[in-house]
């Protein structure tokens, strides 16, 4: 089976490696990872998003691990919009979360439209931090948690190290 995701991940968290825990599960994996133009227009606040290089280092360490793991393969390809590689013939499962399975519909009508077969839409639940809210990647940059939902009062963010938070939006620098 092919299975088919998208991100950011920028930082990789428990959150994202339940996701591509259940997509190896499943197949093997293409991941599209948000371009630079693309990641800040994704983010629900600004907030710095590092260049992709760097994120497409950190996320193919991760997928290495699970891929052995699950001996399966896996690819990262640069995602220019939104819907991107998923509208793509080759694919059978779209991996979501809860807040996401309304992209994947989208991603169905797209598909539809170009005479092509819908995904299995996998909605994988949210993982979550010590104080019972859910990981994400924002409150690991703004140093609420770590990447495992520990809490890290003592933690300064991104912003907190890189200057103000709209200097750094972009994610090219």
């Amino acid at each position: 089976m092919q299975v088919v995701l998208g991100g950011t991940f920028d930082p990789v968290h428990d959150g994202h490696r339940k996701l591509f825990t259940r997509a190896f599960e499943l197949g093997d994996l293409t991941v599209g990872l948000t371009s630079d133009d693309l990641a800040p227009k994704t983010r629900n606040v600004e907030r710095y998003v590092r260049p992709w290089a760097a994120r497409r280092e950190d996320l193919a360490e991760e997928l290495e691990r699970l891929a052995a793991e699950y001996d399966r393969e896996f690819e990262i390809r640069e995602l220019n919009d939104p819907f991107g590689i998923a509208t793509e013939p080759k694919f059978d499962v779209l991996i979501v979360s809860p807040e996401t399975t309304g992209g994947g519909e989208k991603v169905n009508e797209i598909r539809a439209e170009r005479g092509y077969e819908p995904l299995e839409l996998e909605v994988v639940d949210h993982v979550y931090a010590e104080d019972g809210e859910k990981i994400s990647s924002t409150r690991i940059v703004n140093g609420e948690i770590d990447e495992h939902g520990n809490l890290t009062p003592e933690r300064l963010g991104r912003e907190a190290e890189h200057g103000e938070a709209s200097e750094w939006t972009s994610g090219g620098e």
